[in-house]
């Protein structure tokens, strides 16, 4: 059985900030660092046999201290980015406010509706996230069950309601913590969401 382990990367200096990062290279906090340290260990026990990674500095470096830690190399690919945010990428939380009120709004109440300029949507991501787990399991070997991805956070809920099949409508029910891991099981008749958000190895550190 295939289960497919999917983690966000530790805090990173514009989630500190509050700032859109979308596709913006922004690297790991200290904090964030000593996160992925913490996930390295948690997962030890999990015969994890493959990391993939949005090539996005924040997520790399997250699966690469992870890939010391449990000695598994690291692949980058770019169907894992976060969503692009087009030209709210590096604005803060209180510019979105300010200058796009509307449209933040709506992004907060039905994310799928939004488009903006030179950005994604939601169907955008998630078709570009799902050609990149699809790549994985048609070419992975037989004898490789249990499989890392380190990507975002929008991209991770994409991926989790489209492997569910899932309305992108859900997407704003769902919220993912720094360094959260959440588990996908591919049984023989369905795909099973086996554990979500959960950091457990990171609290009361």
């Amino acid at each position: 059985m295939t289960k497919i382990y999917l983690a966000r990367h530790g805090e990173s200096q514009w989630n500190i900030l509050k700032m859109i990062q979308g596709q913006k290279d922004v690297p790991l906090t200290e904090k964030g660092i000593n996160q992925a340290k913490l996930l390295g260990k948690r997962l030890k026990g999990e015969k994890i046999k493959k990391i993939y990674s949005s090539d996005l500095l924040r997520a790399y470096e997250t699966a690469k201290i992870v890939g010391e830690i449990i000695n598994v190399e690291v692949i980058a690919l770019k169907e894992f980015r976060e969503i692009n945010f087009g030209i709210w990428e590096g604005m803060s939380n209180d510019e979105l406010y300010k200058y796009y009120e509307e449209e933040y709004e709506l992004w907060l109440r039905n994310p799928e509706k939004l488009i903006l300029e030179g950005a994604e949507t939601l169907y955008d991501l998630q078709k570009r996230a799902i050609s990149g787990i699809n790549k994985i399991i048609n070419t992975k070997d037989s004898s490789i069950n249990n499989i890392l991805i380190v990507s975002h956070s929008a991209t991770i809920k994409a991926i989790i309601l489209g492997l569910l099949d899932m309305d992108i409508s859900h997407y704003k029910n769902l919220a993912l913590d720094n360094v959260s891991l959440s588990i996908i099981e591919f049984r023989k008749y369905n795909n099973v969401l086996k554990l979500f958000n959960d950091t457990s190895h990171v609290k009361e550190r």
